[in-house]
């Protein structure tokens, strides 16, 4: 399968023969430009209008188009999809949003996408995800995890392929007061880490060690 990033937590995720997903779509006050994109499913991770401009993408193709906002399992197009609705522990005053985490299963590669996660899950939270062999995970903090959070859900979850996303890059508003993805990689004691154009992996392909993909906007 082949992973590319668009900005922020959108990706758009195809095999041949298969499902094509993409995640969370943004409107253009987020300052980079999403291109047109086709999928046979959106996911939304959070119903706001910065994760689920849906229209840009539906409007680039013809056909129909399936959009998935909450929590459910869905098999689809030789993918198995499953939207697991996370909050945080419940505190008197806490007004933290709540998120949807979506896994995608491919051809025996689990890819999970946290999108606006804002905070750290439980252990029972990571234990709905199963074995996660790809995760998309937000760093640059804002509205969801920032680096050190970021670093701690890797440690939890010990996936095969951490892929950084929603941090600060080029084209990116500064109202979203996002810190760039050199913060996390020093929390996880990496130098540098050189971009590439996508991610296509395999099962096969899976590194034993956790590897950090850092990804070029795709635009």
């Amino acid at each position: 399968m082949e992973i590319t990033w668009h900005g922020l937590s959108c990706f758009r995720l195809t095999d041949r023969g298969m499902l094509t997903v993409v995640t969370d779509p943004y409107e253009p006050a987020a300052g980079e430009t999403l291109p047109k994109l086709k999928a046979d499913v959106i996911t939304v991770s959070r119903d706001e209008p910065g994760y689920s401009n849906v229209a840009t993408v539906v409007g680039a193709q013809r056909g129909d188009v399936r959009v998935l906002r909450g929590a459910g399992e869905f098999e689809m197009g030789g993918v198995f999809i499953t939207g697991v609705a996370m909050r945080p522990e419940k505190r008197r005053g806490d007004n933290t949003p709540r998120s949807t985490v979506f896994s995608y299963y491919y051809d025996g590669v689990n890819v999970v996408n946290l999108g606006q996660l804002p905070f750290v899950p439980t252990q029972a939270q990571i234990d709905a995800l199963d074995t996660v062999d790809v995760l998309l995970l937000p760093v640059g903090g804002g509205d969801s995890l920032n680096a050190v959070q970021a670093s701690e859900v890797v440690a939890l979850i010990e996936p095969s392929i951490v892929v950084p996303m929603n941090f600060k890059t080029n084209g990116i508003s500064p109202a979203r007061k996002l810190d760039g993805v050199g913060k996390f990689l020093k929390e996880m004691g990496l130098a540098e880490v050189k971009p590439q154009e996508s991610l296509k992996v395999t099962k096969g392909s899976l590194p034993e060690d956790t590897q950090v993909v850092v990804l070029e906007v795709r635009q």
